[in-house]
């Protein structure tokens, strides 16, 4: 048996699983059903993975294992990562939304304005209506908060402590 991977792909699904229920009780707006197979939000699915990971191996193998440096340098990582880049990548996709439906306003209010050469010279001008940009948008995740990434952090750590016991 493969613990430390059993402790890990669990974590993820026990973090994914009560992001919808830590959203309803916390009463945010965005507490929707499809939060469970969303990135983001509390807690830290990434940071729940790779702590718990990184306990498996200690738990397994020892604190003085190689295995548990490898682990533990990769959770750093990853977890700086969720609260640094993609949080960054994602308020800049906030921005890039609100500046592409003030484009597509600015279109629709002047549509009637532009000429055929207009739209000769760019055919992209008027092919992408709201509708369409709807249907077309990326999600914006943003990463995690601090908060969100401790959170994780210690659902990983205490479910691998849970299933050490459970499955010993």
């Amino acid at each position: 048996m493969n613990f430390p991977l059993i402790a890990s792909l669990s974590s993820i699904l026990f973090a994914q699983l009560i992001k919808y229920p830590i959203a309803y009780l916390t009463n945010r707006k965005s507490a929707k059903l499809n939060l469970i197979t969303s990135t983001g939000g509390m807690p830290s699915s990434h940071s729940a993975a790779v702590s718990s990971l990184t306990t498996a191996l200690i738990l397994e193998y020892g604190f003085n294992s190689p295995y548990v440096a490898i682990s533990t340098v990769f959770a750093v990582i990853i977890m700086f990562d969720s609260m640094g880049v993609r949080r960054q990548s994602g308020e800049q996709g906030i921005v890039l939304d609100i500046l592409a439906r003030k484009h597509l306003a600015e279109i629709d209010y002047i549509s009637d304005d532009i000429s055929y050469d207009e739209i000769e010279d760019n055919p992209l001008i008027l092919s992408y209506d709201i509708d369409n940009y709807e249907r077309m948008i990326i999600n914006r995740y943003l990463g995690h908060k601090p908060s969100e990434v401790i959170v994780g952090t210690l659902t990983g750590g205490f479910v691998a402590m849970f299933l050490r016991l459970v499955l010993l």
